[in-house]
């Protein structure tokens, strides 16, 4: 019966969502420092154009941290927030908004709760390049949303 429970859960996991979430990327070629410093430039920005104190971590595809860079008076909370939000997303090829969204809607959707590495907190973002996912970005310090925002700039810069 566990089985089933968690079978209907990715199943739910990956139906929900956009187009995009439901036919995910393949992996390509894991991002680079130089790669990942270029991502984490604009989530850095956007952080600073709003006054948010953030944490931004890069992961390759294997959710292993590549760059890291955390913004004075960031809350002490938020660093590993930030690299759990990128591996989260590395590994499951979405958002983490996307289980932060399941999970909201309540019923079968708490069954994210005890997918392994699945963090319901939006602020963790694919990377993708040449329609490939590179590895993933996650930021923390700000409101989930903010976080997602700045993630997301991150992210959008070399698509």
């Amino acid at each position: 019966m566990q089985a089933k429970s968690v079978v209907t859960g990715l199943t739910l996991l990956f139906s929900a969502g956009t187009a995009a979430a439901q036919l995910p990327n393949p992996y390509g070629a894991p991002i680079g420092l130089d790669d990942a410093k270029k991502v984490a430039a604009p989530a850095v920005a956007e952080a600073r154009k709003n006054n948010w104190n953030v944490a931004v971590a890069i992961v390759d595809i294997g959710g292993n941290l590549v760059y890291y860079e955390k913004m004075d008076g960031t809350q002490l909370g938020s660093p590993p927030v930030s690299i759990d939000k990128a591996r989260s997303a590395a590994l499951f090829k979405r958002p983490t908004k996307t289980f932060q969204d399941v999970l909201a809607a309540g019923g079968d959707g708490l069954r994210i709760l005890r997918l392994p590495g699945a963090l319901p907190i939006e602020g963790g973002v694919p990377i993708i390049m040449d329609g490939k996912i590179v590895g993933a970005i996650g930021v923390s310090g700000a409101t989930s949303a903010q976080d997602g925002q700045c993630a997301t700039a991150g992210a959008s810069s070399v698509r």
